[in-house]
């Protein structure tokens, strides 16, 4: 999952960037409004996490651009201003959360994974595709209920083409939601591999990973039919 980090204190914005990223998110960082603005006007993020008190344009300012433009990229907001009329005007500015500082980063991470579940449709804390479950609370999958055994690289892709299951998801999309804290190096080439290593583990299941030529990848079920 892809999160634009909008924070304009360094320490705190090192601190939550590695932090998400030991959780599997992969974390960009904007410390000005007016920059992350423009970053939103091109690139698609899963969530924001946006602090209020920011330079050039503050935190306000920018949430409301952003529906004014009808971007509806899920927003939590992390403040210190925790009054009730704070709370309600940041909500009618067009947040979907928010977290009053200082937090645990657990909170964050759940919060997050919610807004991304409901923006999605799948208010659920699990993900499937036919009998392939992802349980975001044990952040496990399995099959016929039987644990799938994936590297964190694969469950990483594999989390991406679940949350996408039915729709067509490209190579640039995954590469830029990949965890890239380790010095693993990934590209293009080695997305495809990932993908050939993930449908040797589900040939046998009753789904599939197709190849759209020209489009991407897209997790489904087997057509029976087709068989």
């Amino acid at each position: 999952m892809r999160i634009l980090l909008i924070e304009d204190e360094p320490d705190l914005a090192l601190w939550l960037t590695r932090s998400l990223e030991k959780k599997g998110f992969a974390v960009e960082w904007a410390n000005d409004g007016l920059v992350a603005h423009h970053r939103l006007q091109v690139e698609e993020f899963d969530a924001l996490v946006l602090d209020l008190g920011l330079p050039s344009l503050d935190g306000r300012a920018l949430l409301q651009r952003l529906r004014a433009n009808d971007n509806r990229t899920p927003v939590l907001i992390l403040t210190a201003r925790d009054s009730l009329q704070d709370r309600v005007e940041t909500l009618e500015c067009g947040a979907d959360d928010f977290l009053p500082k200082p937090f645990q980063i657990e909170e964050l991470v759940a919060r997050i994974n919610a807004l991304i579940r409901r923006s999605r449709g799948k208010d659920k804390p699990r993900m499937a595709c036919a009998s392939l479950v992802y349980d975001l609370s044990l952040q496990r999958f399995s099959v016929d209920g039987v644990v799938l055994s994936v590297s964190p690289r694969e469950a990483e892709v594999l989390r991406l083409l679940v949350s996408r299951s039915g729709e067509p998801v490209n190579k640039k999309y995954i590469l830029e939601r990949l965890n890239t804290q380790d010095v693993e190096e990934i590209n293009i080439e080695a997305i495809e591999v990932l993908i050939h290593r993930l449908r040797k583990k589900l040939q046998h299941s009753d789904v599939q990973i197709s190849t759209l030529r020209g489009v991407g990848y897209c997790l489904e079920p087997v057509d029976d039919e087709a068989v």
